[in-house]
């Protein structure tokens, strides 16, 4: 087993965090689920420039080489944006647009039935009437709906954008799926969330635990599906139903790597 009681690199893991990762490598099918913004890779304005830090890639490619182990990307982005950033082998599970999108193990697609295309069309005419009448802001297609980024607008115009695009797209269609992220408002004409993606992907790689890091309010809703022997980590700042938390991309990084370290030793004495 690798010898990691008092190594200078995780000094930066707080113990409990060190013990739970250690049991986890243990489990015998084990999934590894992130989130990919502001969990693997840090936040830039161009989300099409967004990058997985070097480190976090590297034990993501070491525990994909691992058996019995699954990892999964569950985004908010769509799954050809998703794989556009990620760059990673066709090994790694895909989840985008909450789960609307699959790429696990056969093709990707996603289907919408004429309502839905309906819908789809009319939220492209509301909320493009947003963006246009407001600066910095833009939208951005998802299969099933839009996001509506306004992280390079003031605060001001923000605010303003999120709470007429909430109104009006509101109003025009009924039952619609509305997320708050950081700087981004998405709209979808289907229901689903990362917990349910998560729950998909347990059963699909018949985990025996899961591994959760992500960043966003979205993510609780995948927080809030794991049981007691899965361990869930938020990157960053607010309230979360997460049991571990460090500060940002770079310690989760750090936290990957001592995983792969961990679960590597694991497999080797098996």
């Amino acid at each position: 087993m690798v010898d990691i009681d008092t190594p200078p690199r995780y000094s930066r893991i707080p113990d409990p965090l060190v013990g739970a990762l250690r049991e986890l490598a243990r489990t015998r099918r084990l999934l590894v689920a992130l989130d990919f913004d502001g969990t693997l890779a840090p936040e830039v304005d161009d989300p099409a420039q967004a990058r997985a830090l070097p480190e976090a890639r590297e034990a993501v490619l070491r525990l994909l080489r691992m058996p019995r182990t699954r990892v999964a990307l569950v985004s908010g982005r769509s799954l050809a944006s998703l794989m556009a950033v990620a760059d990673l082998p066709d090994t790694v599970l895909l989840v985008g647009s909450h789960g609307i999108e699959l790429r696990l193990d056969a093709e990707p697609g996603v289907s919408l039935d004429t309502t839905e295309l309906r819908q789809v069309d009319l939220l492209s005419t509301v909320l493009g009437e947003v963006a246009d009448a407001v600066d910095q802001v833009w939208l951005e297609p998802k299969p099933a709906g839009f996001a509506l980024h306004t992280r390079l607008a003031t605060e001001h115009n923000s605010r303003v954008a999120h709470l007429v695009a909430r109104s009006e797209a509101s109003a025009e269609i009924e039952d619609l799926t509305i997320r708050e992220g950081k700087n981004v408002l998405e709209f979808s004409v289907r229901s689903t969330t990362k917990g349910e993606a998560v729950e998909h992907l347990r059963r699909y790689t018949d985990a025996d635990a899961v591994f959760y890091a992500g960043d966003d309010v979205t993510d609780e809703d995948a927080f809030a599906a794991l049981g007691a022997d899965d361990v869930g980590l938020k990157s960053g700042e607010g309230a979360t139903l997460a049991n571990y938390r460090l500060p940002g991309p770079a310690e989760v990084a750090r936290a990957l790597t001592l995983l792969a370290d961990l679960r590597e030793g694991d497999v080797h004495e098996q």
